[in-house]
């Protein structure tokens, strides 16, 4: 249980020991930290006292410290068994932490279970040790949420520079496979038999308490070596040691619900881990090359030769395990903590959650969060096709979400966000969006600013032509004018890669490398290879910047289109408000959520990078501003990325005109997930949360950190909505607006 007073003091209180004196009187041993503030108390109580007798000595010596103690309390609890005598403590914010499915271990008090219940229940915040343990929990409170392990990278990556081993292993034949923690009823000690037995040439070294079982039971082999209990500064010292970390975990009830610590810590110190199918080291480390998972004691030392392999042939694993501990400090988890129990305590005093909270609003088949694109195509087809009763929420105070257009106060309809310009290959797609909207023909054309000229972009033999003063007539000569400039790249990786290999070192400063650099804060030879490759090099003079069947503009907005599509009375909406006060006040059978997927995991695993946008909207006295919609600057000097003037998307007609300029941010809204290898490494961790959550459907951008067309959220909102299988009820279809004219 912790206190954090107005000068923030903690107040630790231990499990009680006990002593022999069964007439000695129970008291308190307090005992301060100088470095850190916290006060440790231990009560110390006579033996063979009654539970009564106890919880009342233990409720009294509570008391008695809590005395001189003044501001606001919170009560943090490790385990229910504490609460029975601090239950009538008063405190501003109550939190269970649980780390373990505590009443699964061995031993467990008969009661703890019962405990957990009244704790569950006067708790305002629930922490759970990962999220196993949450999807186990989430349906015992409404404000839970998973804290998956941290590690202090900086205290094991001691372990990579280590010049001098502790003598009780120094000695110790290589390889040396080591493991250290509570050695309990969690651990396979049949398995660290039996690889012991197949590696009689390994060292087995096994470092921790051992509680619980019996130490006649622990096997024993010449090349197996118990080196006990070692202080937590000690560790990386000895994990500096092993050529491979082990995690002999037995799968039984103990084990079902773990988040273990060592993973991360073993990463840290540049060792490479074996593990039984834990859970959630499956869930989040599985996908590692220095992380193996075995599921039996044959498979379990083949995954340890291959380790002891791969340390053999490159370091290339460590640099994709460090990529993905960068976010997993344990100050992160604290900060996030501290946000939950800062915003908690600043409710009104006495303030408490109704049980019945969610009950108390009306009932949708489907809740769906956001209201672009893909909450929009979900909705609608949930309402219309399959007669599901769905409220549609955003945050933002419109829909069609960064498609949103409006008239400005100049009567021109502007995009709020940015261009939006429709393209699609797939008739479906087209066929679907025509029955909310009618269409305006219009091909989209885009001019850079390079070397004081307005030259297309896509570069085209017409850009090339005008930039070196040539007069190039066929594909083929532009083709071989490339393939001179072009520098050979052995492996194509990144956006420089792409770009550089194909046409040169010049085009890709010109038109590439600064725009780049605005658009997403750092140079293309740090970008997936995706990111440039969307832009083609052409060898004919086609300036349309999309090639695809379908190129057209919603007639009257796009905001008008998305009011047509969410028209249907099975659909509510509601604007300005946000998920987790929604889903408050109103029940609902499942969700779709469209939003960043870190954030509905609350950040657990550290922010997935995102690239953001500011923009700029004037109006000119000028009937045109610009000969195209879109003129791109990639120039570095120039602060803004590209210039749009609308009235060339919308065909309007007007004395005066709007524009937008358009500045790269890494502060606002998430528009853009950043391609890079790091980042599609921490999103398949939440992907894999994602994957678990059964009754939430991901979809849209941010929620599968995709960048997608527009046209690929509609296609992939409408493949989640056909996996469904619950559509459709008997309703005519209703007749497309399609026009093109």
């Amino acid at each position: 249980m912790a206190r954090f007073a107005k000068d923030n003091r903690v107040i630790f209180w231990e499990e009680p020991e006990y002593f022999a004196d069964a007439q000695g009187t129970a008291r308190l041993d307090i005992r301060p930290c100088a470095k850190t503030g916290v006060i440790v108390a231990r009560p110390e109580l006579p033996a063979g006292m009654s539970p009564q007798d106890e919880e009342h000595s233990l409720r009294g010596l509570l008391d008695t410290l809590m005395t001189t103690e003044t501001g606001p309390l919170v009560r943090w609890y490790y385990t229910p068994m504490m609460f029975p005598f601090s239950r009538h403590i008063a405190a501003q914010c109550t939190i269970y932490d649980c780390m373990d499915a505590l009443a699964n271990f061995k031993n467990a008090p008969p009661e703890l279970l019962s405990r957990e219940a009244d704790l569950l229940e006067a708790a305002d915040l629930v922490f759970t040790g990962g999220y196993s343990l949450y999807e186990a929990m989430q349906d015992r409170h409404d404000d839970i949420h998973p804290f998956p392990s941290s590690v202090d990278v900086a205290h094991f990556n001691t372990a990579r520079t280590q010049e001098q081993e502790p003598e009780d292993q120094a000695h110790l034949p290589r390889p040396r496979l080591g493991f250290y923690g509570v050695i309990d009823e969690r651990m396979d000690l049949d398995l660290v038999s039996h690889l012991a037995q197949a590696r009689p040439d390994w060292s087995i070294v096994l470092i921790g308490p051992v509680v619980k079982i019996d130490p006649a039971t622990l096997p024993r082999h010449p090349n197996i070596h118990w080196l006990g209990s070692k202080d937590y500064s000690e560790l990386p010292a000895y994990l500096g040691g092993w050529d491979v970390a082990l995690m002999p975990f037995a799968i039984n009830e103990a084990t079902r619900f773990i988040s273990p610590t060592k993973t991360p810590e073993y990463l840290a110190g540049g060792c490479p881990v074996v593990s039984t199918p834990i859970a959630d080291v499956v869930r989040h480390y599985g996908d590692l090359a220095a992380v193996r998972i075995a599921d039996t004691p044959d498979a379990f030392v083949e995954a340890c030769d291959a380790l002891l392999a791969l340390r053999r042939e490159s370091h290339a694993w460590r640099d994709q395990a460090d990529a993905l501990l960068a976010d997993m400090s344990w100050d992160k988890t604290f900060s996030h903590m501290a946000e939950l129990v800062a915003a908690r305590m600043k409710r009104p005093q006495g303030w408490n959650r109704p049980a019945n909270a969610r009950r108390d609003g009306p009932h949708y088949d489907y809740l769906v969060v956001g209201a672009g694109f893909a909450g929009s195509v979900m909705a609608e087809r949930l309402a219309a096709d399959a007669g599901k009763k769905v409220l549609v929420i955003d945050r933002r105070p419109h829909i069609a979400g960064n498609a949103f257009d409006r008239l400005d106060d100049a009567g021109i309809l502007i995009h709020q966000y940015g261009p939006h310009i429709f393209h699609t290959n797939s008739e479906d797609i087209f066929a679907y969006l025509s029955r909310f909207t009618s269409w305006r023909s219009y091909e989209h054309r885009v001019l850079a600013s390079v070397d004081g000229m307005l030259v297309p972009m896509p570069i085209n033999r017409t850009t090339i032509n005008a930039l070196y003063a040539l007069d190039l007539t066929t594909e083929d000569e532009v083709d071989a004018f490339l393939a001179s400039r072009a520098e050979p790249v052995e492996v194509v990786r990144t956006s420089a890669d792409v770009v550089i290999s194909k046409i040169g070192r010049d085009l890709y400063e010109k038109f590439f490398q600064g725009y780049t650099r605005k658009q997403w804060g750092m140079d293309p030879s740090e970008l997936d290879k995706s990111v440039t490759a969307r832009v083609p090099t052409r060898s004919n003079t086609d300036d349309r910047y999309f090639t695809d069947k379908f190129q057209v503009m919603p007639r009257n907005g796009f905001t008008a289109m998305f009011e047509n599509m969410l028209s249907h009375p099975n659909i509510d909406i509601e604007l300005g408000v946000d998920y987790r006060d929604v889903r408050e006040r109103v029940s609902f059978d499942r969700l779709v959520f469209t939003g960043p997927v870190d954030e509905y995991f609350d950040y657990c695993y550290g922010r997935l990078p995102y690239r953001s946008l500011q923009f700029k909207h004037e109006t000119v006295d000028t009937a045109q501003f610009q000969p195209v919609a879109v003129i791109n600057y990639p120039e570095p000097s120039v602060p803004y990325t590209r210039v749009t003037e609308y009235k060339h998307l919308t065909g309007q007609r007007a004395e005066r005109t709007s524009i937008t300029y358009e500045f790269p941010s890494e502060e606002g809204d998430p528009y853009y997930p950043i391609p890079r290898a790091a980042n599609q490494l921490l999103y398949k961790r939440y992907e894999a949360l994602a994957d678990a959550a059964e009754d939430v459907l991901f979809v849209g951008r941010l929620a599968t950190y995709r960048y997608y067309n527009m046209d690929q959220v509609v296609g992939q909102a409408l493949a989640t909505y056909r996996k469904l299988g619950i559509g459709p009820v008997v309703e005519a279809a209703p007749e497309p607006l399609v026009q093109t004219a």
